[in-house]
């Protein structure tokens, strides 16, 4: 098993447990740690304690949008409905200020979360390095948290022997929306191959339309993308050993691979402010009818039903590239989980908290907000939209998972790997160029 296999392990497990939507679910723990409950039975928390008294509870995460909103303050309201004295305190902030500066400001600031989202992989591992990620093994093991996912499920969410994440979803990063309506008036298909991509984005071109809608302003956004295609290209042990760090990026094969990048900016795919506007205007050009394609990840689904109730649209996982030497079957993806601070003083409740989330009410709210829980208990309940349920097969069956760079893997190299892309995109370097200034960068 290659390394993305095995950090996205636990997302695959997670949409098995989709598959298997008729099979009754595993017995589970109550969110306090009593006895697993009987069917039909209560999983509400019991009394609190007295030393949980006068309690802020903090939970920091990336804003997952108003859908995903509505579940968590709910949960908070139970929560605090059933310890008096307790106020849990959501702070949902922009997802690149939070995956940038905005957590680390928040875990060395006065008012640190005892909870707060992180994604696995490297990232997870500095946190675990930097003392901010408590060992939770025992609430899991025979605690709040006991019975409430399959065991296989911690396999990223360990770091040293020790579980120091509550699972949450696993998402499929990057796909390519389409609007269903502006490809049909077109003419156009569903693009499956490169060729079809580029002859689409000619015709949605003269046609008026935006063809691809990107918002790169933070990097991520075309970045994440971008990768994807060029794992297709060098291969997903090429991509991941230069990404981990051995061997130089400006090489023939990688050369090759950015080419495609500057073949986009030839054909016009993507809006000419792709550098200039962030992941949220991007969007809106796809939602408000302006692009006919948008490159995102899974969570569209819920922001599009929220923010444009009417569009009607669909997916293709990346199109095939020619002569790639990577899998062209492959998904790009990234598994999510909270964390509670080990400096927190809450810890405790902090595991109730996250016990609580995961119980089967709330697991059944979360996919109702088309969030894909690893929990036992998303295998049963509510029906999830079909959108939903076929990125989640697209992950399970993917024959390869590739990381995004900004998660995956060094968080430096990242960036330069990123603003590589960036520039290639938006006509500043040459392919050459470009991954050069990787190399040079990071002293290679």
């Amino acid at each position: 098993m290659t390394p993305a296999r095995r950090t996205i392990a636990f997302a695959v497990a997670a949409t098995l447990a989709f598959s298997a939507c008729n099979a009754a679910a595993p017995p589970g723990a109550s969110p306090t740690g009593a006895a697993a409950t009987a069917p039909g039975q209560s999983t509400a928390p019991a009394p609190v304690s007295p030393a949980a008294q006068d309690v802020v509870l903090r939970v920091a995460m990336s804003s997952p949008g108003e859908a995903q909103i509505r579940v968590w303050d709910d949960v908070a309201a139970q929560f605090e409905d059933a310890h008096p004295g307790v106020d849990v305190e959501p702070n949902y902030q922009e997802d690149d200020l939070y995956s940038t500066i905005g957590l680390p400001q928040l875990l060395s600031g006065r008012n640190a979360p005892d909870i707060y989202f992180e994604w696995t992989g490297a990232r997870l591992a500095n946190r675990y390095a930097e003392g901010y990620a408590a060992d939770i093994s025992a609430a899991v093991e025979a605690g709040p948290l006991a019975g409430l996912f399959d065991d296989s499920t911690f396999g990223p969410a360990t770091v040293d022997g020790k579980i120091v994440m509550v699972p949450y979803s696993a998402d499929v990063t990057n796909v390519l929306w389409f609007n269903t309506e502006i490809l049909s008036d077109a003419g156009v298909e569903p693009p499956t191959t490169w060729e079809e991509l580029l002859e689409a984005c000619d015709v949605l071109e003269t046609a008026g339309y935006i063809p691809i809608a990107s918002g790169n302003k933070d990097l991520w956004a075309a970045g994440n993308w971008l990768a994807h295609l060029v794992s297709r290209v060098v291969g997903e042990e090429s991509y991941d050993s230069v990404l981990g760090g051995e061997g130089k990026f400006h090489t023939p094969e990688w050369e090759r691979a950015f080419g495609y990048i500057a073949e986009l900016r030839e054909h016009q795919c993507v809006n000419e402010s792709v550098n200039a506007v962030d992941d949220t205007e991007g969007a809106q050009l796809f939602f408000q009818g302006e692009a006919a394609m948008h490159a995102i990840g899974s969570w569209l689904v819920s922001w599009a039903i929220d923010e444009a109730p009417e569009l009607g649209f669909d997916y293709v996982n990346l199109p095939a590239m020619p002569d790639g030497a990577g899998d062209q079957g492959s998904a790009i993806g990234v598994a999510t989980g909270f964390v509670v601070n080990a400096k927190s003083s809450n810890i405790e409740l902090a595991t109730e908290f996250l016990a609580l989330l995961n119980s089967e009410e709330n697991v059944q709210q979360l996919i109702e907000a088309e969030v894909a829980p690893l929990a036992k208990s998303a295998s049963e309940g509510a029906e999830i939209d079909s959108r939903s349920a076929r990125l989640r097969a697209l992950l399970e069956e993917a024959p390869a998972i590739v990381l995004p760079p900004d998660t995956g893997y060094d968080l430096e190299m990242a960036d330069a790997f990123y603003t590589a892309i960036a520039e290639v995109l938006g006509g500043q370097s040459t392919p050459a160029e470009a991954l050069a200034a990787i190399d040079e960068k990071l002293g290679r």
